[in-house]
C-alpha cells in the first residue's frame, strides 16, 4: 500500500507541472487599481481584456455607494445562519421577486455562490431513475453536477442538435425502463468559445421528446436580449426554458446568482438545495448591491449597447485582420492560434511586458493540444484607444509567432519541462 500523497507529489497534474514556471504571471497573477480597462500587473498599466465585468458596473460610484452603505448598515455578516434558519429578510424576498420578473418567469431563489448552486441544483433536480442529456462544453460547475449523479447520463456534441436527439431517443428508452424522467442542460453562452446554446432548436426538440430544460447563463445575463434577459429572450425561448441560472459574477459585478423557474420549481428547490439549506445566507452587502445593480440593468439600456458597440468594435477588427475568432456570437471573443504551451507562455509575456495587453491564456487540457487560446472579454468601459492598441498587438505577436521568434525564446523552457 501507499501513501495517499505519493500520487500527488509525483503527478501534479497537466496545468499543475507548470507551476514552477507559471505562476504568480500565467495563473495566479495579481491585477491591481480600480476595476477598469486598464488596471496595474507587476507596477506596469496594462489594458484588461480578462474582467468579466461587462457593463462596467464594478467601479461605478453610485455601485460603490450602495455597497459601502450596506456594509455600514449591516456588516459583513448580516443576516447570520441559513435562510431556512436565521438568514432571511425581506430583502431577500425582495430581490427574488424582482429578479424573476427581470428574467420573466414566476418565482426566483438567492443563491451564496454560482458553483456550488448550480452543481447543487442539477443534484436536487434529478433522482437515480431519471437521466441528464447535456452538452459536452458545459461548463465545470455543471459536470460536478452530473458527477453527483447516481443514475445514467449521456453527453451530446458541443451545440450539436441531431447529437442531441440521438441522446435523447437513448435517454427516453432508459426512462422507460426506469421510470424516471429526462433532463437536458446546455447553457446560455459557452464562455471558453462564446457560441450561445442553440436552445431555440432544443425547445423545439420537446414537441417530439419529453424532457425538461436546465440553462446556465451567466455570460448571457445582462448582455442578451432586448432587455438583458439573456439568450432565452435574445433567442425567443425564455418561457420555455424550464429552469432558469445566471450569476451575479459577470454583468452585476458582484457575488451570489439565481434560479428561476415556475413557482412550484422554485419551492421544491428552496427546501431541497443542499448548498443552500446548509450555507451561509448571502450577505445584506451583496443582496441591497444586488437590488442597485438589477435596477441599473433595467433603467440604463446604454450600458449594454456600449458594451456591444466595443464588442463588435473588437470582433470586427480581429476579424478583417484575418485572426480566427471562431464562431462566437456574444461578447466572448476567442482568438485561436497554433502553438505550443512554451510558446504561448512566451507569447503572453511579449503582449504584456511589451505591449500592455493583459488578456488570458487558455492551453491544453482545456483545449487540444497545439492550440493557444486567447480570451478576451470587452466590456462598457473599453475605449477606441484600448481597442486599436490591441488589434495592433495582436498583429506583431502573430508575426513573431509565426516566424518562430516564440519557439526559439522558448527552447529552454521546453528542454527543462521534457516536451
Amino acid at each position: 500500500m501507499r501513501d495517499l500523497f505519493d500520487r500527488i507529489i509525483e503527478n501534479k497534474g497537466p496545468l499543475g507541472k507548470w507551476a514552477s514556471q507559471a505562476e504568480g504571471y500565467f495563473v495566479f497573477p495579481k491585477l491591481e487599481g480600480h476595476i477598469s480597462n486598464r488596471m496595474k500587473f507587476q507596477g506596469k498599466e496594462v489594458i484588461t481584456w480578462s474582467i468579466n465585468d461587462y457593463l462596467g458596473l464594478a467601479n461605478l460610484p453610485e455601485i460603490k455607494k450602495i455597497d459601502s452603505e450596506a456594509a455600514a448598515e449591516h456588516g459583513a455578516a448580516y443576516p447570520m445562519g441559513a435562510r431556512m434558519m436565521s438568514g432571511h429578510t425581506e430583502f431577500h424576498e425582495q430581490l427574488e421577486q424582482e429578479l424573476a420578473d427581470f428574467v420573466q418567469k414566476e418565482s426566483a431563489y438567492l443563491l451564496n455562490f454560482g458553483y456550488q448552486g448550480i452543481l447543487s441544483c442539477v443534484d436536487a433536480l434529478v433522482s437515480k431513475d431519471d437521466i441528464i442529456v447535456y452538452d459536452v462544453d458545459c461548463h465545470a460547475c455543471i459536470i460536478d453536477g452530473v458527477r453527483l449523479h447516481m443514475g445514467k447520463r449521456f453527453t451530446f456534441k458541443h451545440n450539436d442538435v441531431e447529437s442531441l436527439e440521438l441522446n435523447l431517443e437513448r435517454a427516453e428508452k432508459m426512462a422507460e425502463q426506469t421510470g424516471g424522467g429526462i433532463l437536458v442542460i446546455s447553457e446560455g453562452v459557452f464562455g471558453m468559445r462564446g457560441q450561445q446554446g442553440k436552445l431555440k432548436e432544443i425547445v423545439a426538440l420537446k414537441k417530439k421528446y419529453n424532457f425538461r430544460l436546465l440553462v446556465d447563463d451567466a455570460h448571457g445575463f445582462g448582455t442578451l436580449g432586448k432587455t438583458g434577459a439573456g439568450a432565452g429572450e435574445e433567442q425567443g425561448v425564455q418561457a420555455d426554458i424550464d429552469v432558469y441560472f445566471a450569476t451575479f459574477a459577470k454583468s452585476m459585478a458582484s457575488i451570489g446568482a439565481f434560479l428561476a423557474a415556475d413557482k412550484e420549481i422554485i419551492d421544491y428547490l428552496k427546501y431541497n438545495l443542499r448548498s443552500q439549506m446548509f450555507a451561509k445566507s448571502l450577505p445584506m452587502i451583496y443582496v441591497k448591491g444586488a437590488l442597485k445593480r438589477l435596477d441599473m440593468l433595467r433603467t440604463q439600456p446604454e450600458l449594454k449597447a456600449k458594451l456591444w458597440e466595443n464588442t463588435d468594435a473588437l470582433q470586427n477588427g480581429l476579424k478583417e485582420r484575418g485572426f480566427d475568432i471562431g464562431t462566437t456570437t456574444s461578447c466572448v471573443t476567442p482568438v485561436y492560434l497554433n502553438g505550443s504551451i512554451p510558446e504561448a507562455m512566451a507569447l503572453v509575456k511579449d503582449l504584456r511586458e511589451n505591449y500592455g495587453i493583459f488578456c488570458s491564456i487558455v492551453v491544453y487540457p482545456v483545449i487540444p493540444k497545439g492550440l493557444i487560446l486567447l480570451r478576451m472579454i470587452p466590456t462598457a468601459t473599453h475605449t477606441m484607444d484600448d481597442i486599436n492598441e490591441t488589434l495592433e498587438a495582436f498583429s506583431a505577436i502573430r508575426e513573431r509567432l509565426e516566424n518562430g521568434t516564440y519557439k526559439r525564446l522558448s527552447a529552454a523552457v521546453a528542454a527543462a519541462m521534457g516536451e
